[in-house]
């Protein structure tokens, strides 16, 4: 008999409130999900519903001052809610990775790419500078950006949207995290560019088994990437269920709003399979 994988991520009664002048308000309400190793949840709602919040408690990266997070964020069955700033470090970025909405937020402006992709692997590994810039270099190649020692010593500004995704995808790759948090990582980007960051993410849960929770707003994106899908509207999860039925059989009703205000294309087959050729 076949064990079943071992979840890279159970999170159990997830609430989270933050604190104002005007009294508490509850940004999360009691979430409940599951990531398997390889496995790709996708979590849509609309602008406000709460699936940034969701992504930054995992991360423990939301103000600790102004906010609270209560219930259970389990790793690879180790608990991060209320774990220490300086453990939570080292495990962001290697353990649980970021991939963010805007690319251009999340480097330095006053450093080089190569500068901080070699720092952020030397934060992680015990690899020499010259060590941790080739492996830097073969990460970049390896998300189709040729020219990998010239774009190194560029700027972030030097590059464009799509190029600085496949940088934040090229660090997540070469860290090979075991859970992968990707927020709207198509916004804004072209056709082609959309389908070289699809295939990345693809190819980063079938080479390493990173588990992936994908937020996007593209219901096309998530019918192509998701194993399952979970609906968010007011801070719950209000439906969740596999991709195939959830897109051909949903049963709440701001599930059936949401599928139908997608744009209309004719039919075919998932192409997942097309992500990889």
């Amino acid at each position: 008999m076949t064990e079943k994988p071992r979840s890279a991520l159970r999170v159990s009664d997830l609430h989270v409130q933050v604190k104002s002048a005007e009294g508490t308000a509850s940004l999360v309400r009691h979430l409940d999900f599951e990531l398997k190793p390889g496995e790709v949840l996708g979590l849509v709602g609309e602008s406000g519903c709460g699936k940034t919040v969701t992504s930054l408690s995992l991360l423990q990266l939301l103000n600790r001052k102004t906010t609270s997070v209560e219930g259970s964020i389990r790793l690879n069955g180790r608990e991060l809610n209320g774990i220490r700033a300086e453990e939570m470090r080292r495990l962001r970025g290697k353990e649980i990775a970021l991939i963010m909405q805007n690319p251009m937020n999340a480097f330095s402006p006053v450093f080089t790419i190569g500068d901080q992709f070699v720092e952020s692997i030397r934060t992680h590994t015990d690899l020499t500078k010259k060590q941790a810039a080739e492996l830097a270099a073969a990460s970049l190649e390896g998300v189709n950006l040729p020219n990998a020692s010239e774009l190194m010593r560029r700027y972030p500004f030097q590059l464009s949207g799509g190029m600085l995704q496949r940088v934040m995808i090229a660090v997540s790759m070469c860290l090979r995290p075991s859970v992968l948090i990707a927020d709207e990582p198509t916004t804004a980007l072209d056709a082609v560019n959309q389908l070289q960051v699809l295939r990345q993410l693809d190819r980063l849960r079938r080479e390493y088994g990173t588990a992936i929770l994908l937020i996007s707003h593209d219901l096309g994106v998530i019918a192509e990437m998701a194993d399952e899908v979970a609906v968010m509207q007011h801070g719950r999860i209000v439906e969740k269920a596999d991709v195939y039925r959830l897109f051909d059989h949903p049963q709440q009703e701001y599930t059936k709003q949401l599928l139908q205000a997608r744009p209309a294309f004719p039919a075919g087959p998932r192409t997942k399979e097309r992500l990889s050729s």
